[in-house]
């Protein structure tokens, strides 16, 4: 677990300080994400994929009815679907639960020694195949839109060995072909973690390998200024939670690494959510929303048990009595697509609640 910990700890130690420093004052807006690097296909043939779909189908909705946010929303599932590994059946269960828990798919992708032109390829032929079950979103002029979440992590070729991508202009790529935002990191303990942590930043395309390394902060933008999501050489990162947890020891002595997955071994508990929020990861100079960007692999057996079973429901249940008073906290089940547009409200000045702004700028639904 502790590989590649002098690639962030001292970022993780410095950043601190700041966030303290950083607190809101009054009210605090938390969005709350679960982007699954879905995968029902994983060591399953077609009829067990299928089968994983059926469970799905049969817990999620009654699991989510029980509870609702600030806004009156039911939990929400991001599907980051893998799409190599289309299947019209496959696809058609997945567009059915999502209709009916208002879930979204979004674009994972597992790849080794493309170019730019295969890779252009394979994510326009996604757009293609996914828009036609009414997957993805549109902005403002009609264009597709999607999420991104990178196979074994490997984003912009940044595997210090060249596996899993082969691209290393990849977020070019990606930003022209409608990706409104990576949301891949973190991905410690693995080689390919970024310097920088628990942010919502910026990254700048270049001929480089692992671009996404550092970047350029969002912020509230002042009057009439440009904004680098207009940028095709940036691309928007939106981190999930990285700390270490002293309430849960290695051997009883190290901390534990917390890295925001959810998994049967590592399930979501009170202890993790109060280092997520304490990190107050949030666009800069709007310290009253925050945002918790979590992923987990719940197309897998062993993990689907904590996501749609007691473990979860009682996450709920916690998260709503402790974080949803309407004064001091307001807390909104949203989707990757909901967390860009009220980054974007953010940037651009909006307060108050933030569930307001779920469709700012990206609406649901290709057709």
């Amino acid at each position: 677990m502790f590989r590649g910990l002098t690639r962030w700890l001292p970022q993780y130690l410095t950043d601190g300080r700041a966030r303290r420093s950083a607190r809101a004052e009054g009210g605090v807006d938390i969005m709350f994400a679960v982007c699954d690097h879905f995968e029902p296909f994983h060591h399953a043939d077609k009829a067990e994929a299928m089968r994983r779909l059926a469970t799905w189908k049969s817990k999620w909705p009654a699991l989510i009815r029980n509870f609702c946010d600030a806004d009156g929303t039911h939990p929400k599932h991001s599907f980051f679907y893998p799409i190599e590994q289309y299947d019209q059946d496959i696809a058609k269960e997945i567009a059915e639960l999502c209709a009916a828990t208002d879930g979204e798919l979004e674009f994972h992708l597992h790849h080794a020694d493309d170019t730019v032109d295969t890779l252009r390829y394979k994510l326009e032929r996604a757009k293609d195949l996914f828009g036609d079950h009414g997957f993805l979103s549109r902005d403002k002029t009609g264009d597709l839109r999607f999420g991104f979440i990178h196979g074994d992590w490997a984003l912009d070729n940044s595997h210090p060995q060249g596996k899993h991508c082969g691209v290393s202009n990849e977020l070019g790529v990606l930003r022209k072909a409608g990706c409104y935002a990576d949301f891949t990191m973190p991905s410690a303990p693995d080689v390919t973690q970024t310097h920088t942590i628990n942010s919502i930043y910026y990254a700048q395309d270049t001929p480089a390998p692992k671009s996404h390394d550092r970047g350029i902060l969002t912020r509230v933008l002042e009057q009439n200024a440009p904004s680098l999501r207009d940028s095709f050489e940036h691309l928007l990162m939106v981190q999930g939670p990285l700390a270490l947890n002293w309430q849960r020891r290695k051997f009883g002595i190290l901390p534990r690494i917390e890295n925001g997955d959810i998994t049967g071994a590592n399930q979501p508990r009170p202890d993790r959510m109060n280092i997520w929020r304490k990190l107050n990861i949030h666009v800069e100079q709007q310290p009253n929303w925050i945002f918790i960007k979590l992923y987990t692999h719940a197309g897998i057996p062993r993990n689907m048990a904590t996501l749609l079973e007691k473990p979860m429901a009682d996450f709920y249940e916690h998260a709503l009595t402790n974080y949803n008073d309407g004064q001091k906290y307001r807390f909104h089940f949203v989707t990757a697509r909901e967390t860009v547009n009220i980054i974007h409200a953010a940037e651009d000045g909006q307060t108050g609640n933030a569930g307001g702004f779920r469709d700012y700028l990206y609406t649901r639904g290709a057709s």
